[in-house]
């Protein structure tokens, strides 16, 4: 689950971009009159912030190797710059390194509780199995009302609730995430999902018809439509569901259930 890291690495310029205003910066072509850049507070401050994007854009395009030195250099200027150990942690979570991951996620708080950061750090617990943690970072991410990407924050608290086995908490958190973004498709889903374990067909419907203007279909949707479609006694639509489940999933958990449903 990367929702809140996607999102934050989406809006990074692309290396090329971020590269030329980098060395603008590093190698002192902005000036004002005689002074140099890295002599300066304010050249110092739009050095690291090259660097970050530097690093960032290197992120986004999975060239982890290459994210590090600029990353570090950010650090040189400012040690405790939580965003540069917030990069920097993603890069080493992409390498699954965890413990370095841990080691600047714990840095980058120590500057700067954001809820962006603590999502990301949220994202991080759950890949490493600590659920319970994760849903207590989760849920100070949460707190802040302005956040822009809170819906994904309530999404990924959902998420984390159904590996708990914390089926009702779940659904509060998908409606939550709904309600701030009613087109966030991974709730969407699941509300399908635990709808129809509820056998309210009606809401399982529903939330798989939302899902799909959203999305295409994926192992875990095309179970869902293949159960709505039965449920509605559109045989048809629920056979051509599933052998696109086992055309594309084989091995899937979900073409498990399905054939085992078939039964």
């Amino acid at each position: 689950m990367r929702n809140g890291i996607k999102q934050y690495l989406t809006a990074a310029p692309r290396c090329s971009l971020v590269l030329a205003g980098f060395l603008l910066v590093a190698t002192g072509c902005v000036q004002t009159g005689d002074v140099q850049p890295m002599r300066t507070e304010s050249g110092r401050e739009q050095a690291k912030q090259a660097y970050i994007e530097l690093g960032k854009g290197y992120l986004r395009e999975g060239l982890t190797g290459q994210a590090k030195a600029p990353l570090q250099s950010a650090l040189k200027i400012d040690p405790s710059d939580a965003e540069a150990h917030e990069v920097l942690a993603l890069v080493f979570q992409q390498e699954m390194e965890p413990e370095l991951a841990e080691k600047h996620f714990r840095k980058a708080l120590s500057s700067q509780r954001s809820a962006r950061i603590l999502n990301n750090y949220g994202s991080f617990l759950f890949e490493e199995g600590a659920y319970e943690k994760a849903l207590e970072i989760y849920q100070e991410a949460a707190q802040d009302t302005m956040y822009p990407s809170r819906s994904w924050v309530f999404e990924n608290m959902g998420l984390t609730a159904l590996k708990m086995g914390n089926d009702s908490e779940a659904i509060h958190y998908f409606e939550r995430a709904l309600r701030l973004d009613a087109t966030q498709q991974r709730s969407l889903l699941e509300m399908g999902m635990l709808s129809y374990e509820l056998r309210d067909y009606p809401a399982a419907r529903h939330y798989y018809e939302a899902y799909m203007q959203q999305a295409e279909h994926n192992a875990r949707s095309l179970l869902l439509g293949a159960r709505v479609a039965n449920v509605y006694q559109d045989r048809d639509e629920a056979a051509s569901l599933g052998l696109r489940l086992k055309q594309l999933y084989p091995a899937s958990p979900e073409y498990k259930a399905y054939l085992l449903e078939q039964r």
